[in-house]
């Protein structure tokens, strides 16, 4: 049955950015917390390498990311880590690819087609849905998304991942990485943008090698070309300054301040732990919505497979989700929150932890009031 809501709510999400990538900023965050950043100087200078030196041991503070573990700011964003990692590290055996969302189908395209790898086995779920992590060979490499940004499903934890494979976890954790707590020894290479969970700027993205994939760089010579910007070894060994802020190629320092003033926000509330708790409770309050609202149901139809960044919604009555994403962004709402172009109609909504529970909430009875705008 529709819900019909003649008046406009009375509350307005003071923060209507709800968008899954670029995301909302930190609370409180103005242009003025860029008016120290280091332009007009070489990043390759002491101080610029220091700067962006402090962007990787900050990242290894708050996530915890082992000593042992190597960390480096890449170009392209998550894109260019995750293609970085395909173009180095696969070739040396059998690889198994996961994919139930768009970007999960772009990286098995990028093995199939474009490395055009011959023992690959692909395993396929539709949008809401996980394939059956029980049927994968970690003898072979492992290629998969840890939760999937377009469809809302992420894996439910790193229990299906054996301590003791013998091949390579490639995971793209870009909309889970400050957000879910990610299993780092049973992950080889991990990746993921800046203009995610802490709201940073785009164009810049992070790779994480474990020394099991540090050594596979160093042992293994792929049979095809690599571009520059995907080198991360020279004259057979690790170029190990990249993994110290000596970046490939020119990164804007304007973003890398950006990036710092996301994980000192981070520090100050708390961390891993707050940051977690943030987008748990922006999930919590569009499930308490979704259970007594007839009408929207999760895209993700497990519960402990719902991503608490991209929480995406599909209407059960047949309703117009274009025109409910158009209403709400001409209110000011909220702003680009339809679902992926490639997947079921329905909302995207981000609940990272850059946004505040109390937007979400005065967000949810708009989306009724629109509901019931569209059906009239």
């Amino acid at each position: 049955m529709t819900t019909h809501v003649s008046a406009k709510p009375s509350a307005r999400p003071k923060n209507p950015q709800f968008s899954s990538g670029p995301c909302a900023k930190r609370p409180g965050w103005s242009v003025d917390v860029l008016k120290d950043a280091f332009l007009g100087r070489s990043h390759r200078s002491k101080e610029g390498k220091a700067r962006l030196n402090d962007v990787i041991e900050r990242t290894r503070r708050i996530l915890s990311i082992p000593d042992d573990y190597r960390i480096a700011i890449v170009p392209a964003s998550d894109t260019g880590a995750v293609e970085m990692a395909l173009w180095s590290l696969l070739g040396a055996r059998g690889v198994d690819l996961l994919a139930w969302e768009s970007f999960g189908q772009d990286w098995v395209t990028d093995v199939v087609k474009q490395l055009k790898l011959q023992d690959v086995r692909s395993f396929d779920a539709p949008y809401g849905a996980l394939p059956d992590l029980t049927q994968v060979d970690f003898t072979r490499d492992v290629v998969f998304t840890w939760n999937g940004t377009t469809s809302g499903v992420r894996v439910p934890d790193g229990a299906w991942i054996p301590s003791d494979r013998e091949g390579l976890t490639i995971c793209d954790a870009t909309s889970a990485v400050y957000a879910m707590d990610l299993p780092w020894r049973k992950l080889d290479v991990i990746t993921w943008s800046w203009q995610k969970v802490l709201g940073g700027e785009a164009q810049h993205g992070m790779l994480v090698l474990s020394p099991r994939a540090a050594e596979r760089l160093t042992s293994y010579t792929p049979s095809w070309p690599l571009p520059k910007l995907f080198r991360l070894t020279a004259k057979g060994a690790l170029s190990e300054g990249v993994f110290k802020g000596e970046t490939i190629n020119t990164p804007s320092m304007l973003c890398v301040e950006d990036a710092l003033d996301g994980l000192q926000w981070a520090e100050k509330i708390g961390g891993l732990k707050a940051l977690i708790a943030r987008s748990e409770a922006n999930l919590t309050a569009i499930a308490t919505w979704v259970a007594k609202t007839p009408w929207v149901e999760f895209l993700a139809s497990v519960p402990n497979t719902r991503s608490n960044t991209s929480i995406c919604l599909v209407f059960t009555d047949g309703s117009d989700a274009a025109a409910i994403a158009k209403l709400l962004e001409a209110e000011n709402v909220a702003l680009d929150v339809a679902a992926y172009r490639a997947a079921p109609a329905g909302l995207r909504i981000w609940g990272g932890a850059t946004v505040e529970t109390a937007d979400i909430e005065a967000l949810l009875p708009w989306i009724e009031w629109a509901h019931a705008q569209a059906a009239a």
